[in-house]
């Protein structure tokens, strides 16, 4: 599905990141993987070529305009081409504390950090792509933007994510580049107490298995997804078979195209 194609995947060591850089390399695609931490990556990368996959490590700050372009410039010479890109950089968002009591910088914080770090990447990957006539920049958010109590600045930050892909879409489709998002938040795989804890939410074993049921049962089909579905779901938007799919979001959340 990904035979051939070159994907750049940002926080390639995160939950998800690690789950879709392994879906990509068993689809066929050479994956460069980039983050700020080389160890995490290089393990990374270890399991991919265990599993006979192809990939490739760079330190990179996404938030840092010259790096991405340098890093993204360096595949393009050495591989002769950038087919896919996908940012997953962890945005630091605050949860669990209302609007009138959180601090400005931790509302503020994933913000600037999602709207920043997608824009960067996503516009050097796009000005590639245009110059090759082809290729998908995919991004992801929780789909917070219409409206999400006690998330801080998550619902702002979805929203100004959710406006950067339709619009670059709208630009960059002419030249043959595709421009996706997926929708999804609160997959248990990567619900443990630390991250839980980060975001402001200490929860205990048992409080988090009541969250767990309460995801679950708001979902459309009382079920959460998983890393692997949301991982394949990406290949398939990343690939040829995806066609026209473009300017719009999967909510794979609940199984359906946002509008």
């Amino acid at each position: 599905m990904l035979e051939n194609k070159n994907a750049i995947i940002y926080g390639a060591a995160g939950s998800i990141g690690t789950a879709v850089a392994r879906a990509f390399a068993l689809h066929g695609a050479t994956v460069h993987l980039a983050g700020r931490t080389r160890e995490t990556l290089e393990a990374v990368a270890a399991d991919i070529a265990a599993a006979g996959g192809h990939a490739e490590v760079a330190v990179v700050d996404a938030l840092d305009e010259q790096a991405v372009q340098a890093h993204a410039e360096g595949v393009v010479d050495r591989a002769g081409s950038l087919d896919v890109s996908f940012n997953l950089v962890s945005r630091g968002d605050m949860h669990g504390v209302p609007l009138t009591e959180i601090p400005a910088d931790d509302f503020l914080r994933p913000v600037t950090t999602a709207i920043t770090a997608n824009f960067l990447t996503a516009r050097t990957a796009a000005k590639l792509m245009a110059a090759q006539g082809s290729g998908v920049v995919l991004a992801l958010n929780s789909g917070s933007a219409k409206g999400s109590p006690m998330m801080g600045g998550t619902g702002p930050a979805d929203a100004a994510m959710d406006a950067l892909v339709r619009n670059l879409a709208q630009e960059a489709g002419p030249s043959g580049v595709r421009v996706v998002g997926i929708w999804t938040a609160g997959l248990p795989e990567t619900l443990t107490r630390e991250k839980l804890a980060a975001t402001g939410m200490d929860l205990d074993d048992a409080a988090r298995e009541g969250l767990f049921k309460q995801l679950a049962e708001m979902r459309m089909l009382r079920r959460s997804p998983t890393l692997d579905q949301i991982a394949g779901t990406a290949a398939f938007l990343a690939s040829d078979a995806a066609g026209a799919i473009t300017a719009t979001f999967v909510n794979a959340t609940s199984g359906v195209f946002g509008d």
